[in-house]
């Protein structure tokens, strides 16, 4: 099980990943990268997987972080989506704040206390 547990974390830092670096190589000329969206959902699903794990795993779960970075992941699945059914709404603004929501689910994931939102 830890197998499969590793496999669909390392899933979800790389959608993360692709999510920032389209993100960064686009903000000269505002668009969406290619794959975006699919990357956000990416997140979002394996995200959804890695919290469904844990819940079976012997930790407690932190209820409060993982809440927290499913909405902000939310967020950015909303904004990837509206992005692509709507080009002209993408803005180096719109940019930014993808980029600062990406960052935020990226720091609280690394910076909230115990690991993958497990207490051991």
């Amino acid at each position: 099980m830890d197998l499969v547990y590793k496999i669909f974390l390392i899933l979800h830092v790389v959608s993360w990943a692709m999510i920032l670096g389209g993100v960064i190589v686009t903000l000269k000329e505002p668009r969406l990268a290619k794959g975006t969206m699919h990357a956000a959902l990416t997140a979002l699903v394996t995200g959804l997987l890695l919290v469904g794990l844990a819940e079976m795993g012997d930790g407690k779960v932190n209820h409060m972080k993982i809440g927290i970075k499913t909405l902000v992941t939310i967020a950015v699945v909303v904004m990837t989506i509206l992005g692509e059914k709507k080009p002209e709404r993408v803005t180096k603004g719109y940019l930014v704040g993808l980029l600062a929501l990406v960052v935020l689910n990226v720091s609280l994931a690394v910076g909230w206390g115990e690991k993958h939102g497990v207490e051991a």
